[in-house]
């Protein structure tokens, strides 16, 4: 054999065995795949478990940060409460300022006057409001105001969830009916009340309790609580009830 043969012979042997290393290398090249996919998956979870608990310790902070009020209800009991906008209130605060505001209005009698009635509750409504409104609860018709016994009082069938009409205002439906008791009439005269009521918060309650207050004027304060007025009534058939008078 000669020295060529050699060569050709040593050429291919280690050709042959570069092959034969590349054809091993191949299925390690294949199996760094999953094993790279599976890394990554677990660095990303890891991440994700961070950024989790980052959030929470942050949201935690916040709570601490953020100043809560304590409130003492009447019954005795202390709450604390987190803060809230100055011109948020819930619905049922919206609709039981509402309904018992027009009771209040439109309960009357020989030793409740609606006059005095009207110098309580009229608070309640915005200064805009009162003057139109006036004729409404206390009656025009001179015959009523010569009865020596008269009563009135409003029984409320309805009143609406509160409607969002724009920051701190709110729409509200009640449907009630007016009753007016009188000597000659004890069955009552009705007279129905179907309003759109509007209603819009306010920075501070401007009722403040005489020296001596009765019973309605404790019912009128309780109800400024809710820093709230009413500003526009209109009949429930107008559909463009707005916040013009």
């Amino acid at each position: 054999m000669t020295l060529l043969d050699n060569y050709l012979k040593f050429i291919k042997y280690e050709l042959g065995n570069t092959y034969m290393e590349l054809l091993n290398r191949e299925p390690n090249k294949k199996n760094i795949l999953p094993m790279f996919a599976f890394a990554t998956f677990g660095i990303h979870t890891i991440t994700l478990l961070i950024l989790m608990f980052h959030g929470s310790m942050l949201q935690q902070l916040s709570r601490q940060l953020t100043p809560r009020s304590l409130v003492q209800l009447l019954n005795g009991q202390a709450i604390t409460v987190e803060p809230q906008k100055s011109a948020s209130r819930s619905p049922q605060t919206i609709r039981r300022f509402v309904g018992e505001t027009m009771t209040l209005m439109f309960t009357w009698s020989q030793q409740q006057t609606p006059q005095t009635v009207w110098q309580v509750s009229s608070e309640l409504l915005s200064s805009g409001l009162r003057h139109k409104f006036q004729s409404e609860v206390i009656p025009d018709d001179g015959r009523i105001a010569n009865f020596s016994s008269r009563e009135s009082v409003l029984l409320i069938r309805k009143v609406s969830q509160p409607e969002m009409i724009g920051e701190g205002k709110w729409k509200v439906e009640i449907l009630a009916n007016r009753v007016i008791f009188t000597d000659f009439d004890r069955l009552g005269q009705t007279t129905p009340f179907n309003k759109h009521i509007l209603v819009r918060a306010r920075d501070t309650p401007e009722i403040s309790l005489p020296q001596s207050p009765v019973s309605w004027n404790l019912a009128a304060y309780r109800l400024a609580e809710a820093r709230l007025e009413i500003y526009n009534i209109c009949e429930i058939d107008n559909q463009y009830c707005t916040d013009k008078l």
